[in-house]
This record gives C-alpha cells, sequence and structure tokens, in this order.
C-alpha cells in the first residue's frame, strides 16, 4: 500500500470507482477507460505532484506516473475495490474506429510487451557474442539461452490467445487452448510434412491450408474475436449446470477447424500484405523513412498512438524474420535522453535537475515518458531539439538499412539487436553513428539554445536572495505550524516510505508519536478524512494545506485501533482533537508509527523549514515555519 494516498487521489481525479470503465497500466502510465471523461478533473490531477502528465488518446484517459506506475495501479485496484482485469465493456462508450483500434491494440499486447522486450534483448545479447565469437550455436549455454530468448515469440500465439481473450471480453483460457492447437506439435509435424510433398491433411473431408503459425500475430487475435463472439451467443442459451464446459467445448470445436481453415490462411494473407505495404513504402525512401520515424514517434508516443505500430514490427518479425522498423525508433529515443541531459547540464532550478536526472537514466533504456512530460515536452525547445536529432540519427539508420532481428523496447539495448549472425557490417556501424548523432545533437543545441536565456537570467540572479533571505528573516513572509502530536522529530527524508521521505507528497517532517492523539495544527476546515481514520487533511485559512498520515501502511488496519472525532467539511480550531489511536495495539500489530506531517501545496511557498532544531515536541509547539 505503498502509494495509497497517491492511488486515492488519482481515483477521485478520474471521477471515481463508478466514473471507471476499465483499467490497465503500461510502463509508465494507467490507462483507464472512463464512462465520462468530463467528470474527471484533469487540472487537480495535472497539478499533482505524484502525476507527471494526463493524455486523452485513442479513447484512453492516460495518466503519466512514471516507473512505478505497476505499484500505484495495484494500490488503485485495492482502493478502488476493482480485480486486476476489472471492466465493465457493456457501458463502454465505443469512441471513433482508431481510436477503438488503439485501445483494442493496446489492450491486448501491453500486458506482455515487458517480456517480449526482455527476450529480445536476450536474443540480441546472443547475436553479439555470436559475432564476437564468445560462442558459438552448438553450446550448451548458447542453445540454453536460445530458448529462454525464443519462447516467447515461438508461442506467442498462445499469450496473444489469452491477451486477446480477456479484452474481447471472452474466456481468456479459450482462446489461449485455440492458441496452443495453432503451434501444437502434431500440427507442426503436419505442415513440415506438407513442406515436403505429403498430401494435405482434411477435417471431415475438406482440406486444411497448413502454415507456420509460430510466431505469427493476426491470425489468433482474429481467430480470438471470433470465438468470443460464439461465447457471447451460446452462453446464455445453455443450462447454468453445464455451460462452464460446454461453452468452451462448442468454441473449440467450431474455431480451431475454421482457423485452420479459413481464418488462418485469411489472416496469414493479410500478414503477408501488411508486411509487404510496409516494404514498399520503406524501399521507396528508407532515408525519408527514418527522418520521419525519428522526428514523430516521440509524438506518437505522447497520444498514446505507438501502439498502432507494435503489430507491425512484430509481423515483419513473423513474415520476414527481420525488421526495418524499430531500429529507425531508437534514435528518437536517444534524441530525447540527449535533450533531457542537455537540460539536466544547463538549467539552475534544484527540482528540474533533479527531475532531470532520474528521467535521463529511465530514458536511455526506453522509457521516454518521465522524460518528456516532465522535462522537454514543458520547455518545448528541448523536445524540438531532441525530436530533430531523433530524425537526422534515424535518417542515416534507413539510408544503411540497419535492420533488427528480435523485438523490443527502443533502447540502447538495440545495439545488440541489430548485429546479425553473419557478424558486424556496415548498418551495425549506422546503428552506432546514428544513435551518436541523435544525442550528442539534442545535448549540445538544448544546453546552448534549450532553456531561454531570460529564464536562465532569472534563475541566476535569484541564487543571491536566498543568503540574503536568511540574514534578513523580516524581507520575508513566515507561517508557523504547530505540532499536531506530541513525540520525537524525524527528519522527512528519514520518514522509512520513500513516497513520504522523497518529498513527493509534499514538504513536511515526520513524529515518533509518544501520545495516541492527533490535535489540529490549523484554524480551518477538514478537506479530507480517509475512510481508515488514518490519515486526515486539512485546509487552513491561511491558504496551506496539511497532510497528517498516522504511521506507514497503517491504512491496512481497516480503520482498526483508531477513532475519528470529526468529520470531512468539519470547521476546525487550533487544538482541536482530531483524531484518536491505540499506540500498543498498532505497534504489537507490526506497523510503525512514525508519522509524516506534510504541507501538500509544498509548491505555493518558497521553502518549508523545521521550526527548531529540538529532537522532541509537543502538541500544540511549533513544529514547521512555511516561507513565502
Amino acid at each position: 500500500m505503498k502509494y495509497q494516498v497517491l492511488s486515492e487521489e488519482i481515483l477521485q481525479g478520474v471521477g471515481g470507482k463508478e466514473n471507471i470503465n476499465s483499467v490497465m497500466h503500461c510502463a509508465t502510465r494507467l490507462r483507464f477507460k472512463l464512462k465520462d471523461s468530463r467528470k474527471a478533473d484533469t487540472a487537480t490531477l495535472k497539478a499533482n505532484a505524484g502525476v507527471i502528465m494526463v493524455v486523452e488518446s485513442g479513447g484512453q484517459y492516460q495518466v503519466v506516473i512514471g516507473n512505478h506506475v505497476s505499484e500505484v495501479y495495484q494500490d488503485l485496484l485495492t482502493t478502488a475495490g476493482l480485480a486486476d482485469d476489472s471492466s465493465n465493456n457493456a457501458d463502454e462508450d465505443k469512441g471513433s474506429l482508431f481510436a477503438r483500434f488503439i485501445d483494442i491494440v493496446s489492450g491486448i499486447f501491453t500486458p506482455f510487451v515487458g517480456i517480449m522486450a526482455a527476450s529480445g534483448i536476450l536474443k540480441g545479447l546472443l547475436s553479439l557474442a555470436l559475432a564476437c565469437g564468445l560462442t558459438t550455436e552448438t553450446t550448451g549455454t548458447y542453445i540454453t539461452l536460445s530458448a529462454a530468448g525464443d519462447a516467447v515469440f515461438y508461442f506467442l500465439p498462445i499469450l496473444l490467445g489469452f491477451s486477446a481473450g480477456k479484452k474481447f471480453g471472452g474466456n481468456a483460457f479459450t482462446t489461449m487452448i485455440i492458441g496452443a492447437a495453432l503451434v501444437h506439435p502434431m500440427m507442426m509435424a503436419a505442415f513440415t510434412a506438407s513442406q515436403a510433398g505429403s498430401p494435405p491433411l482434411h477435417f471431415f473431408g475438406i482440406p486444411m491450408i497448413l502454415i507456420n503459425y509460430s510466431s505469427s500475430v493476426i491470425p489468433i487475435i482474429f481467430a480470438a474475436w471470433f470465438s468470443c463472439l460464439i461465447e457471447r451467443v451460446v452462453h446464455n442459451r445453455l443450462p447454468g449446470a453445464v455451460r462452464n464446459f460446454t461453452t468452451p467445448l462448442i468454441c473449440l470445436a467450431i474455431v480451431v477447424p475454421v482457423t485452420f481453415m479459413l481464418i488462418g490462411p485469411v489472416a496469414t494473407w493479410v500478414s503477408e500484405l501488411l508486411a509487404a505495404g510496409y516494404l514498399h513504402a520503406y524501399s521507396f525512401s528508407p532515408t525519408f523513412a527514418g527522418a520521419f520515424m525519428g522526428a514523430f514517434w516521440q509524438v506518437c508516443v505522447i497520444f498514446g498512438l505507438h501502439w498502432g505500430l507494435v503489430p507491425i514490427m512484430l509481423n515483419n518479425l513473423a513474415v520476414h524474420g527481420a525488421d526495418t522498423l524499430l531500429p529507425l525508433l531508437m534514435p528518437a529515443v536517444l534524441g530525447q535522453a540527449g535533450a533531457t541531459l542537455g537540460v539536466l547540464l544547463r538549467t539552475r532550478d534544484v527540482k528540474l535537475k533533479g527531475i532531470a536526472a532520474s528521467a535521463f537514466s529511465a530514458s536511455l533504456f526506453g522509457i521516454t515518458e518521465p522524460a518528456v512530460y516532465g522535462v522537454t515536452l514543458p520547455n518545448r525547445r528541448p523536445f524540438i531539439f531532441g525530436c530533430i536529432g531523433g530524425a537526422l540519427g534515424a535518417a542515416v539508420l534507413g539510408f544503411y538499412h540497419t535492420t533488427s532481428y528480435s523485438f523490443g523496447l527502443p533502447s540502447v539495448f538495440t545495439f545488440s539487436q541489430v548485429v546479425p549472425k553473419t557478424g558486424f557490417d556496415a548498418s551495425v556501424v549506422a546503428a552506432i553513428a546514428g544513435a551518436l548523432i541523435a544525442f550528442i545533437f539534442a545535448a549540445i543545441t538544448t544546453s546552448l539554445f534549450g532553456l531561454p536565456a531570460v529564464k536562465a537570467a532569472a534563475k541566476e540572479e535569484a541564487a543571491p536572495a536566498a543568503p540574503m533571505a536568511v540574514v534578513n528573516p523580516d524581507l520575508l513572509h513566515k507561517e508557523t505550524l504547530v505540532s499536531p502530536m506530541s513525540g520525537a522529530v524525524v527528519a522527512l527524508d528519514q520518514v522509512p516510505d520513500e513516497t513520504f521521505a522523497s518529498g513527493l507528497l509534499g514538504k513536511g517532517i515526520g513524529i515518533q508519536p509518544s501520545v495516541g492523539r492527533v490535535v489540529s495544527p490549523v484554524n480551518g476546515t477538514v478537506a479530507s478524512l480517509f475512510r481508515t481514520r488514518h490519515a486526515i487533511g486539512l485546509e487552513a485559512e491561511d491558504g496551506s494545506e496539511v497532510l497528517i498520515h498516522v504511521g506507514i501502511d497503517t491504512v491496512k488496519l481497516d480503520g482498526l485501533h483508531f477513532t475519528a472525532h470529526v468529520s470531512q467539511d468539519d470547521k476546525v480550531r487550533v487544538g482541536d482533537l482530531l483524531l484518536e489511536f491505540d499506540i500498543p495495539a498498532i505497534r504489537a500489530a507490526g506497523y510503525d508509527l512514525t508519522t509524516p506531517v506534510l504541507i501538500s501545496n509544498s509548491d505555493d511557498y518558497i521553502d518549508v523549514l523545521a521550526a527548531s532544531q529540538q529532537r522532541e515536541v509537543a502538541a500544540g509547539e511549533p513544529l514547521l515555519t512555511l516561507i513565502k
């Protein structure tokens, strides 16, 4: 429950549980399907310190969180009482055809895109090892690791069958078994025999067209859709006592033969047509294709449209065994990484520098949302320079026909995936050169011209003001916040919870309580009182917003050992009793009672400082100084 408060704020921001049709997550963002996006409070979500950006695209309401999105997602499910695959497709607004396509593709591929990328990187590293002479294809080490890298792609129809079944609202295990039938050893053996001239198999006298479906993408998606369609038609018409096994029986008995005789061949033809169409467009001008993708890839990522290209890359690998699209995206990613580094080197803003430092490392590994939303896009010029660098670098890759031999996220690991088994060639050198061009161009231009001179000068002029404020405190407006409880004072960065300690939810201080009472430190209003009574938010008359969170992970107690003496929207005065809690019982249950006292709107203040150096504080004594 590490991100409990953030998940509650996001849930409230999207309009509550009742406004959610479905929610899932990718590498950096929560992807909501909302019943009515007008009920979402986008401005408040964007202002939340734990949210990088909010984007509406492809029929989805996307809340960009960062690398810890999976933890926030799990807390969100718990907070809202949703299941991991919770959805209500019946009430879902279908939106435009293109929006539905993007939603379907992202829903099918998001659950396992991470393992696909990992497998692709492993295959790339093995190719690199072969090229460097570190191993051979006959060693046990190579064979074992090669099996690990190939497994997800060889059995891709099984994985796609499961995720497509969930997305289409059917029995995911039924559609997974359909995918397994496509790559069953007997069917693969029959395909091999047919290639050697053996007569084709017949199904009730009807000849079957045998195709190698391992690593295929489109056939199983169409088959899963057809199975879910049949399931919706027959399920409610069957007796309740037998429908749990008769519905899958009917689906398997119909869909598997139809897939081998009709859906598979037609879908394979569509796959080959799609691959040929891409190859034709690419061959028209590889250099232009590279420049275009390098320039606009990050724009696609911003709006979530990049999911529409994932099937093309996978389809290219399935049909041709290689893909020229993925390498073109790598300079676009490294261009944003270079622009982020340029901001890091240029800015004197401590907060921006911290964001840029963490975003830079993530962007090198293909996760660019923190860099784009938190650093380059808000400052505009760095984002543009990153896109220009991506275009220049990708044009070089396109000119030399750099090719990837496995799937993955465009990142520094792409270098290993463009090395053919025959060893290094000009295309590999072009990949390195193009990446360096994108990275260096974006870094240099951003460091020189990325931030407006006025903004940089303002930071430089503001720097001497800090010591003057200390010497002449009367020049600043200060407010004092008294302590809401008695106990030992703990520095915020020592609070044993990264969310609080990092200052993500605001600046403040921690207290190890010695008395199980929380009193109001301000004159104001109870802005929020959590159902579990372990945390309370106050809005003071002077404008400060105070969050008091009693203990770490104490939300898991579900209100046990906590008593509230106020309700939401109550007016309170300094010293009024807000909460009581049983210290011995909570500690006996295994919970840390370190209590963060935070100023949620810290950005409205120049700084929030400890009011004294005392190690102990009593309720009502000065605790924090808020400087405006």
